[in-house]
């Protein structure tokens, strides 16, 4: 603490313009305090004193407080540091203050400054910023050279961790066809190990809200295969994510849905979902996307033929499966509830030709297996003859 006092007092009030006497302290900063959170409220300090509102900036302090700054960083990298979002987030305000070369110079040197996160969602985001380029007001070559270095930052960082930099490195490469084919690719690669369905799924919306709507689709059929819901997980939340997919196919067309429903009955095990997406596949006509040189035949599809059927034959299995899983535990006070369950379960019975035999079966065979529930049984009797 006495430390700080003594070296902090004569940095901050060093004359204007005195160029050795500050690098002199700045070298006794480096040398003697080793712990970051001085050095930061020294840079602080530093920065505050160096950039007043009311006169222009001393250029010199400026440096000092970005070099301390840069420190920090560096001191903290490899160290959880439960500040260092806010360190990260000055240092590029310090950086923007000093001007365009500091920013590119901490954009190329970033694997030593920040983690891939850190660079991806803080620092590039804030240099191409329309405020930073507002800030400094630059001219075209030098946006161009500011864009350019937070491309390959994006690239490299999506590279070294493509479950949290995939994303944000395909918005920061947006505008250049090269790089976000790269970037596209990284995260295609990356799906086979590591990625979760939900990381898949966001950025396979992303993909659809740019107007990519093939690639969204390759990337929710990845997604899918990472998926597994089980008969009783109809409150899960990659279920809107499924439902998402399914209507994406749907509307690229019948070879599309045909290609994701083998997925859907391999991952979902939801009756209730599955009949959800039963019911949307059979309301309107598939292909209807509006993509150039596709026609939508505008023909409904039905249950009884391909793709649907197998469609319709796991939903059916998944309510028959779900129903013996809910009476081997099932008490009075969820009879009513069962009930209805079984009432849903009817609906997605009747749709193919031979429906209403099928489904005297089942509950013909429910009254043999569990004719012990003789309550059950009776309100069972009541409802479905």
């Amino acid at each position: 603490e006495a430390l700080k006092k003594t070296l902090s007092l004569p940095l901050l009030s060093a004359p204007v313009g005195d160029t050795l006497r500050l690098r002199t302290i700045l070298e006794a900063i480096q040398k003697h305090i080793h712990s970051s959170s001085l050095i930061f409220k020294l840079a602080q300090d530093a920065f505050k004193i160096a950039t007043p509102t009311d006169s222009s900036t001393d250029s010199t302090l400026l440096n000092v407080a970005l070099e301390l700054g840069l420190q920090v960083m560096r001191m903290t990298l490899s160290t959880l540091n439960w500040r260092r979002r806010e360190m990260v987030r000055w240092l590029v305000t310090c950086a923007t203050e000093v001007g365009v070369q500091a920013l590119v110079s901490i954009l190329q040197s970033w694997y030593t400054l920040f983690t891939p996160t850190e660079a991806t969602s803080i620092v590039a985001a804030t240099a191409v910023s329309h405020t930073t380029i507002l800030r400094l007001s630059l001219d075209y070559p030098q946006r161009e050279e500011l864009a350019s270095c937070a491309r390959t930052l994006a690239l490299q960082c999506a590279m070294k961790d493509p479950q949290s930099c995939a994303l944000s490195a395909l918005t920061l490469c947006e505008k250049d066809h090269i790089a976000f084919e790269a970037a596209y690719q990284i995260a295609i690669d990356a799906a086979a190990g590591g990625m979760t369905h939900s990381q898949l799924f966001t950025i396979a919306r992303y993909m659809e809200l740019r107007g990519y709507p093939l690639r969204a689709f390759k990337l929710a059929s990845l997604a899918m295969s990472h998926l597994n819901l089980a008969y009783n997980q109809d409150t899960h939340p990659a279920i809107n994510d499924v439902l998402w997919a399914c209507a994406l196919s749907h509307s690229l067309g019948k070879n599309e849905l045909a290609a994701l429903i083998p997925l859907v009955v391999k991952s979902v095990h939801c009756a209730t979902v599955l009949s959800d997406i039963l019911r949307r596949c059979t309301v309107t006509a598939p292909g209807l996307a509006g993509i150039p040189g596709r026609r939508s035949s505008g023909k409904l599809m039905s249950t009884d033929k391909a793709p649907l059927r197998q469609l319709l034959d796991a939903t059916i299995n998944a309510y028959i499966n779900t129903t013996h899983s809910r009476l081997t535990h099932i008490s009075p006070r969820h009879y009513g509830e069962f009930i209805e369950f079984l009432s849903k379960a009817r609906e997605t019975f009747l749709l193919p030709q031979d429906g209403h035999l099928q489904f005297a079966q089942f509950i013909d065979n429910l009254k043999q297996i569990y004719k012990g529930k003789k309550k059950l049984m009776l309100l069972v009797r009541e409802r479905f003859g």
